[in-house]
């Protein structure tokens, strides 16, 4: 029953200490930009299209990976597929598609490709594995790619931010999400990839009702 709990807990120790000590029920974005993410858990911002993906808890390990041409080819064609219509809520179901195909093609480079939906315990430290400040760190570093490669045209790629709620025990500690912003409007988006296993689709949700209960209320991956 504590493993089942804990495989559901957002905790990521990595993040410091005072940020669990604040409000009993708030969000928070200790960054401004994305940069300034990847600088606060020290990992090299994306250039181009080359990455670095956190594993094992918290960033603790990094790994390079490039979308080559050819990768990028088969990430835009996908995206054109998916696409029904130019709209920014079809762009948003793209980019999922997008995202749930980047995650499966480093997974192969990294060894996440067997990286468990949640989070546990005995997977901090297992470079197979991934928590949501991984997870939030690399999805924002999948969209920079998107962005840079100009497959972005109604969204920017914002900061990471953290919700939590103390007030609900552990199913309301500190959990990361990745951030668009839509152009032309004052509406983010979360894009959580946490919630499933490698490679499925991400949810991708208004911030504002992303994690505002808990972490079984959390949004259905996007289809």
């Amino acid at each position: 029953m504590r493993r089942i709990m804990w495989r559901r807990l957002g905790l990521n120790l990595s993040v410091p200490v005072a940020l669990f000590f604040t409000l009993a029920a708030c969000s928070h974005n200790p960054s401004s930009t994305a940069n300034d993410h990847f600088s606060l858990f020290d990992v090299p911002a994306p250039k181009g299209s080359t990455v670095y993906v956190c594993h094992s808890y918290g960033c603790r390990q990094k790994t390079r990976v490039k979308f080559g041409k050819a990768e990028i080819s088969k990430i835009k064609t996908l995206m054109a597929k998916t696409e029904k219509s130019d709209t920014p809520s079809e762009e948003r179901r793209a980019i999922a598609y997008a995202i749930s195909w980047m995650e499966r093609h480093t997974g192969k480079i990294t060894g996440t490709s067997s990286d468990r939906a949640g989070m546990d315990f005995a997977g901090s430290g297992d470079p197979s594995q991934q928590d949501c400040v991984d997870e939030a760190t690399n999805t924002t570093s999948y969209l920079k790619v998107l962005q840079n490669n100009g497959l972005l045209q109604h969204h920017r790629v914002s900061a990471p931010f953290a919700k939590e709620n103390y007030l609900r025990g552990i199913a309301g500690w500190t959990h990361w999400t990745a951030v668009l912003k839509e152009k032309g409007s004052k509406e983010r988006w979360a894009v959580d990839s946490w919630i499933y296993k490698n490679g499925e689709n991400p949810a991708v949700v208004e911030a504002k009702k992303w994690y505002i209960a808990g972490l079984d209320t959390l949004p259905k991956s996007t289809f």
